[in-house]
C-alpha cells in the first residue's frame, strides 16, 4: 500500500512538472539558460580543480602519509583514521561536494572502513570559505564581519557534528576487506605506501581529470534542473502557497517562510533572498547559517549521486546535514549577542572579499587552481616530512 502511494505521488509530481514546462516554455528556457551560465561561470571553474586534487591526494598516498600525523586528533575527535583528515580538509576548503567525493574515494581505495566513511559523510561535506565570505558575507549582507562569523560558526558546527557522530555504527564490527573496489590492474606499475595502493602519476592524473569532468557534469545537471524547478514553483504559485501554509504553522511571516523554503531547496538562491535589515538581522543570520549547514536539496542530490554508487548508506549524511544546519543557527544566535554589529564592518575586509561575489570564469578558475595547487603542495610536503621522520626513527633503532 505504501509503495502504491509513493508511486502515485511521484507520478503526480512528474505530471505537474511536465505541465508547468508546457505552460511556461519561455520562462523555463530562460531559467535553464541562467542555470547553464551559473555552471559555466562558477561551478565548473570552482570545482573541477578541487576534484582533480582530491583524487590525486588519495591516489598518491598523501592522505595516508598525512594521516600518520593527524591520526591522534582524528581518532580522538571523530573516531576515524588519520587518512580521513584529507576529506575534512578538502571539504572545508573546496566546498560542496568535494568532501563527500573525497570520503568515498578513501573508502573505495581501502583507506577507511564503511563505518568511518559514513561518519565522514556526516560532517566533511561543507560550504567553502570563498562562498561564505564572498557571496553571503560581502554579497548578501555587505559585511565582511558577518562573513567571518558565518564561516567560523559553519566550521565549528561541522566539528561538533563530527563529534556527535563519532560512535555511528560503532557496535558493528568492521568488514575484513575494507576496500570497496579491486586494486589497480597494473600491479607492477603501482606501489604501496603505508598499506594504500599508489598509482603512477600519468595514470592517476588521467583518471582524476576524467572522473572530475564526469562529476562536474553531474553537478551541473542538478544545478540547472533546480534552477528551472524554483522558477516554475514561483510561476505556478506553488511556492507562495506553501510559504503561506508554513508561515501559519510555524508562526512566522510569509516572506521569511518563503526564503527558508527556497534555501531548503537550493542554497545559492536561498541566501540571495536574504537582506541585511538591522531590525531582523539576528533572524536573517540564523536563517543563513541554517541554509549553509543544510546545503539544500540540490547539493544533496549532487552528493547522493556519489554515495549511491559507493554502496554506502546516506542516513548519516542526511542526518548530519540537518544537524549541521541546526547547530550553525544556534551558534550564530548565541554569538550575535556577543559580537557587536551596530557599527559597519571593516571596509578593508569587505573590499578583500566582495570581489568573490562577482567572479567570472577566468578569475574563478585562477583562484580555484591556486588554492588547489597550494593544497596539493601542502599534502606533498607533509608526506615527505612524515617519510623523513620515519626514516630517522628507523635509523636510530
Amino acid at each position: 500500500m505504501k509503495r502504491k502511494i509513493y508511486d502515485v505521488v511521484i507520478l503526480l509530481g512528474l505530471a505537474a512538472v511536465i505541465s508547468a514546462l508546457v505552460i511556461y516554455p519561455a520562462e523555463s528556457v530562460a531559467a535553464g539558460r541562467d542555470g547553464v551560465k551559473l555552471c559555466l561561470e562558477v561551478v565548473v571553474p570552482s570545482l573541477l580543480p578541487f576534484f582533480v586534487v582530491s583524487s590525486m591526494v588519495v591516489a598518491h598516498g598523501y592522505a595516508a602519509q598525512l594521516g600518520r600525523v593527524l591520526a591522534p586528533l582524528m581518532r580522538t575527535l571523530f573516531n576515524v583514521g588519520g587518512e580521513c583528515s584529507a576529506a575534512f580538509i578538502l571539504g572545508v576548503v573546496g566546498g560542496y561536494p568535494v568532501g563527500a567525493k573525497t570520503a568515498i574515494a578513501l573508502y573505495r581505495s581501502g583507506q577507511c572502513s564503511e563505518q568511518e566513511a559514513e561518519r565522514l559523510l556526516s560532517f566533511c561535506n561543507n560550504s567553502g570559505p570563498a562562498f561564505i565570505l564572498g557571496v553571503v558575507g560581502a554579497g548578501v549582507f555587505s559585511s565582511g564581519r558577518i562573513g567571518v562569523l558565518l564561516c567560523l560558526t559553519h566550521a565549528a558546527a561541522s566539528v561538533a557534528v563530527g563529534v556527535l557522530f563519532r560512535n555511528w555504527k560503532s557496535s558493528r564490527p568492521p568488514p575484513r576487506n575494507r576496500a570497496a573496489t579491486p586494486p589497480p590492474r597494473n600491479r607492477a606499475a603501482s606501489h604501496s605506501t603505508g598499506g594504500a595502493q599508489v598509482t603512477p602519476f600519468p595514470q592517476s592524473f588521467v583518471t582524476a581529470v576524467t572522473s572530475a569532468v564526469q562529476s562536474v557534469l553531474n553537478i551541473s545537471g542538478f544545478v540547472i534542473f533546480f534552477t528551472i524547478l524554483i522558477r516554475l514553483l514561483f510561476l505556478t504559485g506553488a511556492l507562495p502557497s506553501l510559504a503561506e501554509a508554513a508561515a501559519g504553522l510555524l508562526g512566522i511571516r510569509k516572506t521569511v517562510a518563503q526564503d527558508l523554503i527556497i534555501g531548503i531547496i537550493e542554497l545559492t538562491s536561498g541566501v540571495r533572498t536574504l537582506t541585511s535589515q538591522l531590525t531582523i538581522l539576528n533572524s536573517k543570520l540564523a536563517m543563513a547559517a541554517f541554509m549553509l549547514g543544510w546545503a539544500g536539496l540540490s547539493v544533496h542530490c549532487q552528493a547522493l549521486s556519489f554515495i549511491c554508487d559507493s554502496g554506502l548508506s546516506a542516513k548519516s549524511y542526511i542526518l548530519g546535514k540537518l544537524l549541521h544546519g541546526v547547530v550553525s543557527a544556534a551558534l550564530v544566535t548565541l554569538l550575535f549577542r556577543v559580537v557587536p554589529f551596530d557599527a559597519p564592518a571593516s571596509a578593508y575586509l569587505t573590499e578583500q572579499v566582495v570581489g568573490i561575489a562577482t567572479l567570472g570564469f577566468r578569475n574563478a578558475l585562477l583562484l580555484s587552481c591556486a588554492c588547489s595547487a597550494a593544497l596539493l603542495t601542502l599534502f606533498a610536503a607533509a608526506s615527505r616530512f612524515t617519510k623523513r621522520v620515519r626514516a630517522r626513527r628507523s635509523d636510530e633503532c
